[in-house]
């Protein structure tokens, strides 16, 4: 009887331990990322954007990195600094992300950056572009290296085209002005003040006098008295950035509204895709710098997403965040071919290694719709390299809601011309 009991136990172990070994093994791996985006807020339809073209690229891999399903977490910056950072750290301490994808707002980057480097979670291609993010990022690479990551360089290294193509307009006598008179105005955050300075030096040194400097306040919608002053100094152009898509949209009707007819330039009016539908018919003639979903592979994306969505997406925003999305798929990839693992070292690692050296970059023959090349290097850090054959910024002139390369005169798709 004792023997038999004997034999009744161990069969009972055996059979668990089988059960048990089963089940480890066909345990199912998973990769838990960090999307951060402003969902709601004054920026949320730019989120939505963004978190949606996302989707689109991991749909696509079937929400699989080889033997590792994909669990997207979705942070919501809610376009503030503080909220941010509370929203990130309980997606690390109790949603267990190992890895973090994008975000919009540099101030929201200068503040996240932070717990990234704490919690020790590489967190790549934020959108967010401030020199303040690559000053604060270089003051000390060995606690940030690996751990913060841009998609958007900053806008110093873009924007002087808009002065080349300024004084090249003027040269060739498609644009007169009665004057070098400009207004310069910015949002008021990290990001503005940033182009705020940029545009400072870059019209200072090309001779043109700054008649008013003015900084919008994120929600702000009233412009009318703003725009007035403006006219009576009766400047020759109108230079600025405003990422929030009524508020900037609002600017552009109220100033034709006013009588401010003189060239404007609105940089990053085309961030959300639904500019258009907010501004109509005054945006005609506005300039920007902005990636142009131009190959046939952009625009397919782009009739997907719109058919999936039913909103035509942003390149800057929408665009950019399916691209990243794709670039970081490389990237884990090959860490998983490298490591054997998907978790936030070997990702890290790999970062480190190989897409930090420009052994690892993302080009338009694998399927990029932005950019020419997504590619890093030492001296480029945190940013991409910036160059016509990397990361370019055309200049487009809007029409009818449609944007046509004026400059440079290589990739023109269209004459430059002046509002009358």
């Amino acid at each position: 009887m004792v023997c038999l009991k004997k034999l009744f136990a161990f069969g009972v172990m055996l059979s668990l331990s089988v059960t048990i070994g089963v089940a480890g093994a066909s345990a199912e791996k998973v990769l838990k990322i960090g999307g951060m985006a402003p969902l709601t807020g004054p920026s949320a339809k730019t989120g939505q954007e963004i978190k949606q073209s996302a989707e689109m690229a991991f749909e696509e891999a079937g929400n699989m990195i080889g033997d590792y399903k994909v669990e997207l977490v979705w942070i919501d910056s809610q376009s503030d600094p503080a909220k941010a950072t509370n929203a990130y750290a309980e997606a690390v301490e109790r949603k267990g992300i190992q890895v973090g994808l994008l975000n919009w707002h540099s101030s929201v980057a200068i503040a996240v950056m932070d717990l990234a480097a704490k919690y020790k979670i590489p967190h790549l291609f934020g959108i967010g572009g401030s020199s303040v993010i690559n000053e604060k990022y270089r003051s000390d690479m060995d606690k940030y290296n690996g751990y913060w990551l841009k998609s958007w360089p900053v806008p110093q290294k873009t924007m002087t085209g808009y002065v080349e193509f300024l004084e090249d307009a003027i040269a060739s006598g498609k644009f007169k002005p009665h004057s070098k008179k400009v207004v310069i105005f910015a949002e008021d955050t990290d990001w503005g003040r940033d182009i705020f300075a940029g545009a400072k030096k870059m019209f200072g040194d090309a001779g043109w006098e700054i008649v008013a400097e003015d900084f919008l306040a994120q929600n702000q919608t009233e412009f009318y008295p703003l725009l007035t002053k403006w006219k009576k100094l009766e400047p020759a152009l109108v230079f600025g950035s405003y990422g929030m898509p009524v508020g900037i949209t609002s600017l552009i009707k109220q100033s034709r509204e006013v009588g401010l007819k003189v060239p404007m330039i609105c940089d990053g009016l085309g961030w959300a895709g639904e500019w258009y539908s907010l501004a109509g018919s005054a945006s005609d003639y506005t300039l920007d710098m902005i990636q142009k979903l131009a190959t046939d592979k952009a625009k397919a994306w782009a009739a997907n997403y719109e058919k999936k969505y039913g909103d035509k997406p942003s390149p800057s925003s929408g665009g950019l965040a399916y691209d990243s999305a794709k670039l970081f798929i490389k990237v884990a990839k090959r860490a998983l071919e490298k490591t054997g693992k998907l978790d936030s070292e070997s990702l890290r690692q790999v970062v480190l290694d190989e897409l930090l050296t420009g052994k690892i970059t993302y080009s338009e023959d694998e399927g990029a719709i932005t950019v020419s090349r997504f590619s890093y290097n030492e001296q480029s850090l945190p940013d991409p390299a910036v160059g016509v054959d990397d990361w370019y910024l055309p200049i487009i002139q809007y029409k009818s809601g449609k944007g046509r390369i004026v400059y440079p005169k290589a990739w023109a798709e269209a004459e430059f011309h002046v509002i009358q």
